[in-house]
């Protein structure tokens, strides 16, 4: 396929060069812009990934602006908040919200009608905010969502059937976070159901592998300070199957439409990507547990956070309450705040079951680690 594209990386923290590289080493683009509110620190990324681009693959690799974004065929936000230690990705929300909206913002500003690929945490809210202001249609904005989750998942299944983690199909679904769904239901291995092939002896405990899955990120996190390798490679395959219009079937956080009785949040869902994005989201047969699995709501809901809505917003989202496959309510809200409250701590999760969702701004911080 002939480089004739260009993508736009919003974030040159560490998700962000990363992905850039793995672009670049993927060939997938003529030209791939890091776009970062510290100049020098793009600048810096792009003389390093172009140095190594002399030895790799051909293209163009540059620090720019928005105003370069604007003619590219895909953007990747990946700027956010980062995560201190043991703190979850609904802690940084009201962070990243605000750097997240920014990106969108500007990005509308300056043209960009191609699709918007969200890798900033929480990715759901994220993605929810990004659409909420970039004024793309909703197939246009696309969160990475359970994406990494799922190949974790399928990653753990394959070493403990000792099979290739590529014969392993099966999906994380709802949220990227501690509220994730592993659906076992929607495993399968040569076409059999996770406990055909594997048999009583090797079926694995359920519910240790999903909490380990859930841990992943935040066991490399406590171990290196950051995820990079694993989130950049999601970004990318979800690039992949835009850029080749692939019609491939991915895990990935969506505006939902109805499915599971559930409206205009984003979740993760298997969707078909292709040229214009999300051209399909599939709703697959859960067992009864999986959809009515439930948690602590006051440890692992999402926690009501506030985001500021500009009046002339193009895509204002709707009220509504939605039960997210793991039976806990949620109310999504679309309600203008003052500046002056936007720069309140996020306030802490309901212990009720009704838990209010409200999207999120306050302050930008550089470092941008995503697990």
């Amino acid at each position: 396929m002939p480089l004739r594209e260009r993508v736009a990386i919003i974030g040159a923290g560490h998700v962000g060069a990363t992905t850039a590289y793995a672009l670049m080493l993927r060939a997938l683009f003529r030209e791939i812009v890091l776009i970062d509110s510290d100049a020098a620190l793009a600048e810096a990324e792009a003389a390093d990934l172009s140095d190594a681009n002399a030895l790799a693959r051909p293209a163009r690799i540059l620090a720019g602006t928005y105003a370069d974004a604007a003619s590219a065929r895909i953007a990747v936000i990946t700027a956010g908040a980062a995560t201190q230690g043991s703190q979850t990705r609904l802690s940084v929300a009201a962070q990243s919200a605000k750097i997240v909206a920014g990106c969108a913002s500007q990005l509308a500003g300056a043209g960009f009608r191609g699709v918007l690929v969200v890798a900033a945490n929480p990715v759901d809210l994220m993605a929810q905010v990004a659409f909420r202001h970039a004024g793309l249609p909703a197939p246009q904005v696309i969160g990475t969502g359970t994406l990494l989750d799922s190949s974790r998942l399928r990653q753990r299944l394959a070493e403990r059937l000792n099979v290739a983690p590529t014969s392993v199909d099966g999906d994380v679904l709802g949220e990227h976070g501690d509220s994730e769904v592993a659906a076992f239901s929607t495993v399968r291995i040569g076409g059999l159901r996770l406990e055909h092939f594997a048999g009583a002896e090797r079926d694995p405990n359920r519910a240790q592998l999903a909490d380990d899955v859930r841990q992943d990120g935040y066991r490399i996190v406590a171990g290196k300070g950051y995820t990079s390798f694993g989130m950049a490679t999601a970004t990318v395959r979800i690039c992949e199957a835009i850029l080749r219009d692939e019609k491939a079937v991915l895990p990935v956080s969506t505006l939902t439409t109805g499915q599971y009785g559930i409206a205009d949040i984003f979740l993760s869902l298997p969707c078909v990507l292709g040229a214009a994005g999300v051209e399909r989201v599939l709703a697959p047969d859960l067992t009864a547990s999986e959809r009515a699995m439930r948690k602590d709501p006051g440890t692992y809901s999402r926690a009501a956070v506030n985001t500021s809505m500009p009046m002339d917003e193009p895509n204002p989202a709707t009220s509504t309450r939605a039960n997210i496959l793991l039976g806990i309510e949620v109310s999504v809200s679309s309600r203008r705040l003052s500046a002056a409250s936007s720069q309140e701590p996020v306030a802490a999760a309901s212990s009720a079951s009704t838990v209010p969702v409200v999207l999120a701004i306050s302050v930008a911080t550089r470092a941008t680690p995503t697990v």
